[in-house]
Parts: structure tokens; sequence; C-alpha cells
């Protein structure tokens, strides 16, 4: 694939409940999602993504929360640049991206 390429996401209404509970089911995704939380990041300063894990795995973290709609992952320079999708699953699934970010923040406390 080519860097510059843009990636697949699906449309709001193709989101899919189980596929965003199964993006939202890994440790290290959700992980990525509450640090998206607070705003976009280029892939490369995110440090949810473990630095000493392979590119390849990081990039599979990406992919699936990609592909279930969760986050956007843009071209952006030489990064990429990915997003939290909070409008279209919050008017997909009113509250529940919320209930599991606050669910996370709670047991982490």
């Amino acid at each position: 694939m080519v860097a510059n390429e843009k990636l697949p996401h699906p449309d709001r209404e193709d989101i899919e409940l189980t596929s965003v509970l199964f993006a939202l089911s890994d440790e290290a995704r959700l992980a990525l999602v509450q640090q998206l939380r607070s705003g976009p990041l280029d892939m490369a300063n995110c440090s949810a993504l473990d630095p000493n894990a392979p590119k390849s795995t990081r990039s599979h973290q990406v992919k699936v929360l990609r592909e279930a709609g969760v986050i956007i992952s843009e071209l952006h320079g030489r990064n990429r640049r990915l997003t939290l999708r909070r409008d279209d699953i919050d008017a997909r699934f009113p509250g529940l991206l919320e209930s599991v970010l606050q669910e996370e923040s709670a047991l982490q406390e």
C-alpha cells in the first residue's frame, strides 16, 4: 500500500455495534481511544501505542479501530493523524462511547 493512499473508513450508517465493541475490547486499542478522547494525534506521537511493539502490531491496532469506525486515520504531512469519531459513534449508539470511556477511567483510578 502506498503511504499517501486514502484508507477506507465505514460511513456512519455502516458502523456496526459488534465491530465497535470488538475494537474496544482490546486493552491497547482502548488505551488509544482514551488518549484520542482529548483530540487528534499523529500516530507517531501516540503514547498509547507501545513504541517497543513491532510496527505491524501498532498498525494492526489502528486498522481494527479504523475499520470498525471508531477512528479516522488520515495522512497529515508525513504521518497519519488519528481522530476519534465521537460524533459518529454517538449518533449510532448514544452513550456507548462515553460509558466505555468512563468505565475505563474508573478502573484506572
